[in-house]
């Protein structure tokens, strides 16, 4: 290849014409890169995939050792089948060009096709799946974030951005707890190594109640060094809860999965560790408040309360005179009490004894006893009467009955003969030889058998 010369670009001397603008100088480069490459197709894996609201596409493809900026618009992107995203193995067509903006060279690129997942992203997907099963994702190992840390340990790079982004955050919220750096490398290969040692650190030290572990945004081999098993073992084993803020909200490493709590950047850790100082403070004026007015209510209740005990308080000589002024109201009260009561009694027993009067049977029984006994001087006069009268009816019913009685027929010389039963025998034919019969004369009777029936 020929070295490209430009026809403004001189040897001269003179500062007028050896001087490029820095806009001239991107140009002829953007020129020369486009002029001698053609359209050409570069295998990597995608990375840090941004699609912009415009519908661009701006990513990285890189391999092992290097990586490159590119760019696919709209016009092309929209009728790929393929979306693109982190991690996978993609081949690309595409011609070299300059962004003049910034400087940087970059592909664009106006055709797209997957080849294949990369090579960190199943080591990730592996390393992942291997420390699921070891359960070193179980929630149950889980150690609680505490509330009201006394120190923070962070576990970054001294000099990168996540330090600073807490700091700032615990400078606004809790500018009173104490922070400790336990500084390391938070990229390149012998990061993970320093990450482990300085987690072992911190629980060596043992002031610390809480950790944060983590870094700013970056590509996945940026952050691969989170996603190493040396790492994730030295955040399981670790005593001191443990925050992991890798990245950018995106971006999730083997580190958030271990990790006693994921926080989406090192400032969201931050605030999740540090109770905000404004609402403290506003909760310590409404407690403060709330006391000074159960305080007040308090005083006042007191004062009340001694207040009334004052009034209770009086002299013992106007307690025993009102004592004794009440007991002479009390005497006089009882006796026009025992009067009122003695009054009342008496003319109850008086209206008693005048119903009693009023209801009394003696004028009753009296009237009663007087007409009884001229009753029973009638009822007597009457029986002696009616028994004249009958005794003499009787004389004459028993002369007339003495007539027809069989008694007179007796003493005539008759007699009456009865059988066994009782009964007058009035016929021959009711005798027979052998019978018992009872024969009644007008002074006596005797009893008979029949020893001969003889027929007339």
């Amino acid at each position: 290849m020929q070295p490209y010369s430009h026809p403004q670009y001189s040897t001269s001397n003179s500062p007028a014409n050896s001087a490029l603008s820095v806009t001239e100088l991107n140009r002829q480069v953007k020129s020369l890169l486009e002029s001698s490459f053609l359209t050409i197709h570069v295998e990597g894996e995608l990375s840090n995939v941004v699609k912009a609201s415009s519908g661009h596409w701006y990513f990285t493809l890189k391999d092992r050792d290097a990586q490159v900026r590119c760019a696919m618009f709209r016009n092309r992107n929209q009728y790929l089948k393929y979306q693109a995203k982190n991690g996978d193995k993609v081949v690309v067509r595409a011609k070299v060009s300059l962004y003049p903006g910034r400087g940087d060279y970059q592909l664009i690129c106006d055709y797209m096709e997957e080849s294949g997942v990369g090579s960190l992203q199943q080591a990730y997907e592996a390393l992942k799946l291997k420390l699921q099963q070891q359960g070193l994702f179980d929630p149950a190992f889980k150690k609680p974030i505490p509330a009201h840390p006394k120190y923070l340990g962070v576990i970054t790079s001294p000099t990168g951005a996540a330090v600073h982004d807490i700091l700032t955050v615990l400078k606004r919220r809790f500018p009173s707890l104490p922070v400790i750096l336990f500084p390391t490398a938070v990229q390149g290969n012998e990061a993970a190594a320093q990450i482990a040692n300085a987690i072992r650190l911190a629980n060596e030290d043992g002031r610390c109640d809480v950790l944060i572990v983590g870094r700013g945004g970056g590509s996945l081999e940026d952050l691969w060094p989170f996603n190493e098993e040396i790492v994730a073992h030295s955040i399981f084993d670790s005593e001191i809860p443990v925050i992991s803020a890798v990245g950018h909200e995106t971006d999730v490493s083997i580190a958030d999965f271990v990790a006693d709590l994921r926080a989406p950047t090192p400032s969201a850790a931050a605030e999740l560790i540090s109770p905000d100082q404004q609402q403290i403070l506003l909760r310590l004026q409404q407690i403060q408040q709330r006391l000074m007015q159960a305080w007040k209510r308090s005083l006042q209740q007191r004062q009340q309360q001694l207040q009334w005990t004052r009034t209770r308080l009086r002299h013992p000589g106007d307690k025993l005179r009102e004592q004794a002024q009440k007991l002479d109201d009390l005497e006089l009260r009882m006796q026009r009490a025992v009067r009122h009561i003695v009054e009342g009694k008496k003319q109850y027993y008086s209206q008693l004894q005048q119903r009693y009067l009023r209801c009394s049977p003696m004028p009753v029984i009296t009237s009663e006893q007087r007409r009884m006994n001229e009753l029973q001087r009638r009822l007597t006069a009457l029986m002696q009467n009616s028994l004249k009268q009958n005794s003499l009816k009787l004389s004459g019913l028993a002369a007339t009955l003495n007539s027809v009685s069989p008694l007179a027929t007796l003493d005539r010389g008759y007699a009456i003969v009865q059988d066994e039963t009782g009964k007058v025998v009035q016929d021959i034919n009711d005798l027979t030889v052998g019978k018992n019969v009872e024969t009644r004369l007008s002074n006596g009777r005797f009893l008979s058998s029949v020893t001969q029936v003889i027929k007339e």
